[in-house]
């Protein structure tokens, strides 16, 4: 093992708790860390040496309007984001690129993080009916750093909320740049339609059918796309955050795919594709997320194969600011889901390259249709 990652993992095993029954369990006990940063109302980050935990769950109760029922809810929560403290800080050692702290999420614990947050379905990425597998493009020429959102080919950001329906998310997002660059048009689309509408399975894996707020994949709900002719417009079939009856309606129709593709496992064609076709929608590891408040992050230790978040990639950096002996890192410029109050202002950055967290095994790029020249398309 190489000498760096020796010392990482060593000073993690030190820093684990002894009271921690389990991973991401509740400590009974907690020393103050001069290190954990806490992000106040203002957006400056903070670090003060006096700080206690009771003090800190006051800015984070007040920074993101928590409340709780009862003294007994309010204590456990308080637990809670304890050891999130604590587990913060071991991100921040095992990810020293990015920046770890408090965020929204520090009073869950890693289950209900994922229960509420995370919807992408832990399967192995299998190509629907109507899916390309795509070709090799070049990569000689590609710029030297991307982003869609200059181009104006990128909705804000937006909340998935207590749902886990963030594979709609990153479907819409992918449909959105790919009608933008078929029209010249940007159009919020609907998550909504899909979570309400779209029940569309994979014949060949067991439990993988989208099912709203428990979870979905993109290929399905862009092959549901495909069958039903498109997508409404959000501000025509708002979000709620919450599965409903099916509304959809034809005649509402905003954006249609014309098709959609797997990019093959390699970061020079993921960024071939996206300059070429448009932001792509991708499924990653999203352990580091919950603790992540700005920064390139390139964690030592992130699974490839664990894929539990869907989110979209709008661009790419030759280099990010890394601090220490680390040096730049190139990164993916990731949209989520989760409001503009997590994040960079909503966004991540993750290191480019080595497959980080998975980012580029689950990856589909979209091509639109104007919708005028689309068929109508039955039942």
């Amino acid at each position: 093992m190489a000498p760096l990652s020796f010392l990482f993992l060593l000073s993690f095993a030190l820093l684990r708790p002894a009271s921690a029954a389990a991973e991401g369990g509740v400590l009974d006990g907690f020393t103050e860390d001069p290190l954990i940063q806490q992000v106040v109302s203002d957006g400056v980050e903070v670090v003060d040496e006096l700080l206690h935990a009771e003090h800190h769950f006051s800015l984070f109760k007040s920074k993101f309007g928590k409340t709780y029922a009862t003294v007994e809810e309010h204590d456990h929560r308080f637990s809670v984001f304890k050891a999130n403290l604590r587990r913060a800080k071991r991100n921040q050692l095992l990810d020293p690129s990015a920046t770890h702290g408090v965020t929204k999420f520090s009073d869950l614990t890693p289950e209900e993080f994922e229960r509420s947050y995370l919807g992408l379905h832990k399967r192995r990425l299998k190509v629907p009916t109507d899916a390309n597998k795509a070709p090799n493009l070049p990569t000689s020429d590609l710029p030297e750093n991307f982003d869609w959102r200059d181009k104006g080919a990128v909705t804000g950001v937006k909340d998935q909320g207590s749902c886990g329906s963030c594979w709609s998310f990153s479907t819409t997002g992918a449909l959105e740049g790919a009608h933008y660059l078929s029209t010249g048009e940007l159009v919020s689309l609907s998550e909504q339609q899909l979570v309400d509408c779209d029940h569309e399975c994979d014949p060949e894996q067991v439990g993988s059918c989208d099912a709203g707020c428990d979870g979905g994949l993109m290929n399905n709900a862009l092959e549901y796309t495909l069958k039903v002719g498109g997508l409404e417009k959000e501000k025509d079939y708002p979000y709620t955050g919450y599965g409903g009856k099916c509304k959809f309606d034809k005649s509402k129709i905003a954006a249609s795919v014309s098709n959609f593709s797997v990019v093959p496992v390699d970061s020079d064609q993921m960024a071939a594709y996206l300059v070429k076709h448009g932001p792509l929608a991708v499924g990653i590891n999203a352990v580091w997320m919950q603790t992540y408040i700005g920064g390139v992050s390139c964690p030592l230790i992130c699974s490839k194969r664990m894929l539990d978040h869907a989110v979209l990639i709008v661009g790419y950096n030759a280099a990010g600011y890394a601090p220490l002996r680390f040096k730049d890192k190139p990164y993916w410029i990731i949209k989520n889901s989760w409001g503009v109050n997590w994040g960079e202002d909503g966004y991540y950055k993750l290191c480019r390259g080595h497959n980080m967290c998975g980012i580029e095994s689950m990856v589909s790029t979209v091509t639109a249709v104007p919708v005028s020249t689309n068929p109508v398309v039955s039942n």
